[in-house]
């Protein structure tokens, strides 16, 4: 019987390949197939006629070659057939595999499958380009898990928990108010965040509606998902994700993958551990298998081929399928190091690839925390940003305790972590560091290193925090607290981060991890659009508002210590500042922004002798306002932002 223990293993000591050559590569005449397997002893190649089922067609030995590597050539064309791999090592035969590196899977991962990459191509694909986006605080994100966008019966789209649903126009929802890619386009993001889209193993692809699953819990790295696809059995899964893409790109907006290397679903039987039994992980003193992503396992980034197959993979997704940005779960259990290297390499595609992720782990690793990507080393990460969770816990309360408040719910004591996030979580020398509640000092070098946001697809929805955490709260307040949360976030600096469906108070009846809830609690409900259109129309102007007025969006720490000036008058529950002088050439000579986050008015003192226009009042944004204040004082109405502006 195996020992799956790995103490006294020197994997530093394993061969390195830096070809680029790993994997399946088809022509008419041949299919070549190289793997990394340095422990093999022999290496067998299967043939299938299809995804699952039947016998092989034929069997092959790969030859042993250089660095750990195995290479074979097949003659002739292998189009739409499907391999296994199985290795033997020195304790016996390992299971039959797609290999680590497989781009296209049958159904359920299990085979991999041989094709024409030129197949997978949409037409006009060779046109599809990024989009073009200026300076990373540009941007303005939109987290998305495709099957939830188009799943319910009120979305109006007919290819339901598909990629193909981002390609239809003009869906509407029972209300006849926009829904799909034109309610994204509508809405005014830059860019989608997708959550995983590569090869998961929980959901049964061939009958998809029987469960459902986040998708963190990789299976295939370098394949796209088959349940999200017409036919999981082809090449449509490619193709499809594809078409996404560029539908998304034809719209003007962006397209980013949520990206898991730090673990696997399976620990023995993954098919990591199935070609090169314990060089993928990170063990424990014990020779066990550590567990710092709470779901099994770590991968050891810092080693040298795993390093090489997380950055290949990066670059074959980006470049293969057009992509305009990568966030990484987890991101604190990969080594600096790794994560510098990837920067580079997407550099050689484009400098404005966006980078950001988690930074922090589920649990202890045997990797020190000097040495990983977490929260704390953002400043010696090159143009990678990571999560402002500072912020979000000021703004509505601990993401935790469904009980707790923060800011927008009446929370007074709040305000040092809401200013920490204004000034996108750089060092400012009116914040008191020490009323901050996580975070005791700046962690951001320059505000780009800054993901702000109140909520994602992780814990309570806004709403459900909010009507959790204040039951006696009326509609009209909890309404208007999800109000005040989209203007925190989209007003302050760093890069503003939405979870789909804030802009219509998207509810998952309270689950708090709904990871692997059926759709009815997952699926997007359309239909709040129309029940909650003032809060739509409010987070849309507040898009529109941060896109005209470059003042939101100041791309060095100097600009905002230099035109951000907090108020030096303490009201509890209220956060006001003044960015002043044009910032970042805005056409705006002052902006004067109060948050009340109190349930009752406040009156506010105004700087006297300046002509204050009002552009936000209430629950209302109108940048053409011809409005101006009257004297030197102005009521601020409680739970809303305040906005007037020196033409």
């Amino acid at each position: 019987m195996r020992d799956w223990r790995f103490y006294g293993v020197d994997f530093n000591a394993f061969p390195y390949y830096g070809g680029n050559d790993l994997g399946v590569f088809w022509s008419k005449e041949q299919t070549r197939i190289r793997i990394w397997a340095p422990t093999a002893n022999l290496v067998e190649l299967r043939i299938y006629k299809h995804g699952s089922g039947g016998s092989a067609i034929r069997i092959d030995q790969f030859e042993k070659a250089e660095s750990g590597t195995w290479t074979i050539a097949l003659q002739g064309d292998l189009n739409g057939y499907f391999y296994t791999i199985k290795v033997n090592d020195s304790t016996g035969w390992l299971n039959e595999t797609p290999g680590t590196e497989a781009k296209a899977v049958g159904t359920n991962g299990h085979r991999g499958l041989i094709f024409n990459p030129q197949e997978t191509n949409p037409e006009a694909w060779d046109t599809d380009k990024l989009i073009p986006c200026k300076h990373p605080t540009d941007a303005i994100i939109y987290e998305l898990h495709v099957r939830d966008f188009s799943i319910s019966p009120t979305s109006g789209l007919k290819n339901k928990g598909k990629y193909l649903a981002f390609t239809e126009k003009g869906s509407l929802s029972p209300e006849g108010l926009q829904t799909g890619i034109d309610h994204l386009k509508e809405l005014g993001i830059t860019h989608v965040h997708f959550l995983p889209v590569y090869d998961f193993l929980t959901v049964d692809e061939q009958d998809p509606g029987k469960s459902y699953n986040w998708g963190y819990d990789p299976q295939n790295f370098n394949s796209p998902e088959g349940s999200y696809s017409s036919n999981p059995e082809t090449i449509s899964r490619i193709l499809e994700l594809k078409m996404l893409v560029q539908s998304l790109h034809n719209a003007g907006i962006g397209v980013i993958f949520d990206v898991v290397y730090n673990h696997t679903y399976h620990t023995r039987r993954s098919y990591f551990n199935q070609t090169v039994p314990g060089y993928y992980y990170r063990q424990k003193s014990n020779g066990t298998f550590s567990n710092a992503s709470g779901c099994g396992n770590e991968i050891a980034s810092e080693r040298p081929m795993v390093r090489k197959f997380i950055i290949d993979s990066l670059y074959y997704w980006a470049s293969e399928f057009h992509l305009d940005g990568f966030r990484f779960d987890l991101m604190g259990i990969y080594d600096l190091e790794t994560m510098n290297q990837i920067r580079a390499k997407m550099d050689t595609i484009s400098p404005t690839i966006l980078l950001y992720g988690e930074g922090w782990a589920a649990d202890k690793s045997p990797m020190e925390e000097n040495w990983r990507a977490v929260k704390t080393n953002v400043t010696r990460l090159n143009r990678i940003a990571v999560f402002n969770d500072d912020f979000r816990d000021g703004i509505k309360g601990n993401n935790f305790h469904a009980g707790s408040k923060g800011f927008v719910s009446g929370q007074t004591i709040q305000e040092e972590n809401i200013k920490f996030g204004i000034t996108g979580a750089c060092y400012h020398p009116q914040i008191v560091y020490g009323y901050v509640e996580n975070s005791k000092s700046p962690w951001a070098a320059e505000p780009w290193q800054c993901i702000n946001y109140a909520s994602c697809h992780d814990n309570y929805t806004l709403f459900d925090k909010l009507t959790l955490s204040c039951p006696e709260a009326s509609e009209d307040e909890i309404n208007r607290m999800i109000m005040m949360a989209g203007a925190l976030v989209l007003t302050s600096q760093g890069i503003p981060f939405l979870d789909a469906g804030i802009e219509m108070a998207r509810s998952k009846s309270g689950d708090h991890n709904s990871y692997k809830s059926p759709d009815s609690i997952n699926q997007i409900d359309w239909s709040k659009k129309s029940s909650h259109l003032e809060i739509f129309r409010y987070y849309q102007a507040l898009i529109a508002l941060r896109k005209a007025h470059p003042a939101f969006r100041l791309t060095s720490a100097d600009q905002i210590r230099n035109h951000l000036i907090f108020s030096s008058d303490y009201q509890p529950g209220v956060a006001s500042y003044v960015l002043v002088n044009r910032a970042n050439g805005d056409s705006w000579r002052t902006i004067l922004l109060v948050f009340n986050g109190n349930r009752t008015e406040i009156s506010f003192q105004l700087m006297p002798h300046i002509p204050w226009r009002i552009v936000a009042q209430n629950k209302t944004i109108n940048t053409e306002s011809t409005d101006f204040v009257a004297g030197t004082e102005i009521k601020v109405a409680g739970i809303s932002m305040l906005m007037l502006v020196e033409d």
